[in-house]
């Protein structure tokens, strides 16, 4: 079947049945017009969806490659998931780039020439139409016009101006009438091209992309890759499920074990459960009353004037009653992560007790006549109460005190003499205090072995050496080299995740502190555990409030790192922090001045060295002269009469300053009595026969002992 048109033949005639005609055309010509804007649409939503697609995948893959940078708690540095994800997104990076393709080919080969066909041709026709009808109503009064022209000859030159105006009208129409026509038979060509060209483009262009999408994604590599996730998940499903089950199992064991913890105090038909009155540790919710207290004579004693009862979780860690609110444990950001020190418990005359309270039920207090506080709690049922009580009344006796006996029961101090401190005291002397106290018990790592005195023959020669015991609580990677405020930081969040995941076990060691290194030595083996450069150990310092808890910083350097990493670790001593910080400020001091000693020039160090043991040994005969003439007893009032006269007799020095003592004099009869009848040369210090220079051939001066 043959294409309808219009004839051309018939434009300038304008008959009804061409006008007819006409009119046909005009509607096909509108309806495809309004038939292609809406394929222009759709396809149009189409390309907008494919460089959605576009950017979405690129969004896709660049969150998967964040993965790796996002700090999960949970989550370690080295983590498959991580890696995996990272592959998953490079082979979405080249899906996207396929996609991106595909993209460029729907723009040229689906949009472009359905865009061409409406701007161009269809207005075209539209354009036409109306220049048609212009120049259709143009012939008409024109036409109009000339055939009202009268009869008379006066009106001959009117009627030769209307003729002519005729035939220009005519001439208008008629070529608009023919431009149209052929437009409108065009379009009739027109139509089968311009409808089916975006639709074969847009085929094409997915055929392209498919087959591009095989060549990237169909490899063998990401096929055994995909495979092996797809195993992966697999097994982590079917140990999901296992771990489901065994989880909906300890569900049902624990809503059965705690059905009677449900009630906060006992049913009448349950069976009773006795306290646990050996407990050293204890966490739980408890309330505590806050308020201001107004001091009233009389037997009413104390009375509060305000009142507020808060819920706290109380946890003993250290030998401390610390809390915590439930928005401390989940801020991050705050520096109440670690929660706050409620109660020193090892300070003397530390009691927990019932305590009676006018409108609150199972309350106790815990007393500290040292810091004067009084902090009154409330449990949930008596048993509670009584399981706090004794708990915290069983950490306090675990540090030594008793109630009533608090001159016997101080603090004992473990800390170890240095090896010149014990040979001056010698081997037999034992201090007072010694026997009579005990150290305090770590009520988390009962350990029975004794601090060892002996030290290894590595700090024999140190100049300064001290040796605490001391409880290792944790280490924790620091920003910075120093910093006060920063190893307080790191104390809180040590102890608060200690109590977080009930780490309650600590490690007792012997903390060595010589001016060449510091050690921590194991004291049930007297091996060494671990060692620390005294050049490495940047800053330390004791807990503001703890007086137990120290900690000090050290620095790391790998081989091939470029910048130092810094640690901060924490221990717990039984003597005051102050006490080990200021053995290390010494020992570092001397190291320092040893080391500045060993940079000076040959000559400097050497007189320097000898003025040193001249010092030293003039100091040693002086004190063994000292001793020597307190042995001495005085004599009797007459001889000290007849020996100052006897004195007043004697000659002095020209310069007036000494006695001068001749043959005689040392013979009178003070120096013949009983009790100072030795000769004078028996009080002649032996090392004085000595020259000062023949005292320098030795390396070290002897011990004052051995003079």
């Amino acid at each position: 079947m043959g294409i309808e048109k219009l004839h051309l033949e018939d434009a300038l005639e304008d008959s009804p049945q061409t006008r007819s005609l006409l009119s046909v055309f005009e509607k096909d010509a509108m309806t495809l017009k309004k038939y292609t804007t809406g394929l222009h649409n759709c396809c149009q939503r189409i390309m907008k969806a494919q460089n959605e697609l576009c950017a979405a995948t690129q969004s896709l893959s660049q969150h998967l490659r964040d993965f790796e940078i996002q700090k999960f708690p949970l989550e370690s540095d080295d983590s498959v998931l991580s890696s995996t994800l990272k592959q998953f997104s490079s082979y979405l990076d080249d899906v996207s780039s396929i996609q991106q393709v595909l993209s460029a080919q729907f723009s040229e080969t689906m949009m472009y020439p359905l865009s061409r066909f409406l701007q161009a041709d269809l207005e075209e026709v539209t354009t036409l139409y109306e220049m048609f009808q212009m120049a259709s109503n143009e012939h008409d009064n024109a036409m109009n016009r000339y055939m009202r022209l009268p009869k008379k000859r006066e009106s001959e030159r009117q009627r030769s101006e209307h003729n002519e105006e005729l035939y220009l009208m005519r001439k208008k129409f008629h070529q608009t009438s023919l431009h149209y026509y052929s437009s409108l038979n065009a379009l009739q060509y027109k139509r089968k091209c311009s409808l089916l060209e975006p639709v074969m483009g847009y085929l094409h262009a997915q055929r392209a992309f498919f087959q591009m999408g095989q060549d990237a994604v169909g490899k063998k590599e990401i096929e055994d890759f995909l495979n092996n996730i797809s195993t992966s998940v697999q097994g982590v499903q079917q140990e999901m499920k296992a771990e489901t089950k065994k989880t909906v199992e300890l569900i049902d064991s624990l809503e059965q074990q705690s059905a009677h913890l449900y009630h906060a105090e006992p049913m009448v038909d349950m069976p009773y459960i006795p306290p646990n009155t050996t407990l050293t540790q204890k966490a739980g919710y408890l309330y505590v009353r806050r308020g201001k207290h107004l001091h009233v004579p009389g037997p009413i004693g104390k009375q509060l004037i305000a009142t507020k009862w808060e819920r706290s979780f109380f946890f003993t860690v250290g030998g401390n009653l610390m809390s915590q609110t439930r928005g401390e444990a989940i801020s991050t950001k705050t520096n109440g992560l670690a929660g706050s020190l409620v109660l020193d418990l090892n300070e003397p005359g530390v009691l927990a007790e019932p305590h009676e309270s006018d409108d609150r039920r199972f309350v106790f207090q815990v007393l500290s006549p040292k810091s004067k506080r009084n902090i009154v709690l409330q449990a949930e049922n008596e048993r509670e109460k009584d399981e706090w009580i004794c708990t915290l009344n069983n950490i306090v006796r675990e540090s030594g005190y008793v109630k009533g006996k608090q001159g016997s029961q101080a603090k004992p101090k473990e800390r170890t003499p240095s090896a010149n401190s014990l040979s001056k005291q010698g081997s037999g002397s034992v201090s007072p205090d010694q026997g009579s106290l005990g150290r305090r018990i770590n009520p988390f790592d009962q350990s029975s072995n004794e601090v060892l005195d002996t030290l290894d023959s590595a700090i024999d020669s140190a100049t300064f050496v001290e040796s605490f015991v001391v409880r290792f609580l944790g280490s924790m990677e620091v920003t910075t080299d120093r910093g006060e405020k920063l190893v307080h930081e790191t104390m809180r969040q040590i102890m608060a995740a200690r109590a977080i995941h009930n780490v309650f076990k600590m490690t007792e060691s012997r903390l060595v502190v010589s001016s060449e290194c510091m050690r921590l030595i194991d004291p049930a083996t007297n091996t060494l555990r671990t060692q620390f450069a005294l050049a490495d150990i940047s800053f330390w310092a004791a807990h503001p409030e703890n007086t137990r808890l120290f900690g000090f910083i050290t620095r790391t350097k790998a081989p091939e790192a470029t910048h130092s990493s810094f640690s901060c670790h924490v221990f717990e001593c039984n003597i005051s922090a102050e006490e080990i910080c200021q053995a290390i400020g010494t020992a570092t001091k001397l190291a320092f001045q040893a080391l500045m000693q060993r940079k000076l020039p040959p000559g400097v160090g050497k007189e320097k060295k000898a003025m040193e043991k001249i010092h030293q040994v003039k100091t040693r005969e002086k004190h063994l002269l000292l001793q020597n003439i307190q042995q001495l007893e005085d004599a009797p009032e007459g001889e000290e009469e007849e020996e100052g006269g006897s004195l007043h007799n004697l000659p002095l020095s020209p310069d007036g300053k000494y006695l001068v003592l001749t043959a005689a004099d040392e013979s009178e009869d003070a120096f013949q009595s009983g009790d100072l009848a030795q000769p004078m040369e028996n009080l002649t210090v032996e090392p004085l026969k000595q020259t000062i220079s023949d005292s320098f051939d030795t390396e070290d001066v002897e011990p004052e002992s051995e003079a």
